[in-house]
């Protein structure tokens, strides 16, 4: 199983970006995903989570900006960034919690650079 994501970028402040992350390989089923970031000398941190019944839940930081959302017939989670900041500048990671024909794990993807230039 592998988490691909894309979709990364330089923008201008005010300006959108949208982040997918698409799972492949033996996946049986998709549990809760996420997307985290980290930022120059700072830790990872949660930006939003997806439940596989729907439920939702943002950092602080985002809501009302970001919007989190899966196709599960693409297997693909993606997360729609508005209203962009210069502090929402860094490595955008997906995760995820699949169940493949190895068993469950959490898989994470390779990160996705964003910048936003003010």
């Amino acid at each position: 199983v592998q988490l691909q994501a894309s979709g990364g970028g330089l923008v201008q402040a005010g300006e959108s970006l949208r982040l997918s992350c698409e799972a492949s390989g033996s996946i049986i089923k998709i549990g809760v995903v996420g997307w985290y970031r980290q930022a120059p000398g700072n830790q990872r941190e949660l930006v939003a989570v997806h439940t596989s019944t729907g439920t939702t839940n943002y950092a602080d930081s985002v809501k009302g900006r970001f919007t989190i959302s899966r196709d599960n017939a693409r297997n693909t989670v993606y997360l729609q960034m508005n209203s962009l900041k210069p502090e929402d500048i860094a490595v955008y990671y997906c995760a995820g919690v699949i169940v493949s024909a190895t068993g469950t794990d959490n898989y994470w993807g390779q990160g996705t650079l964003v910048t936003v230039s003010s």
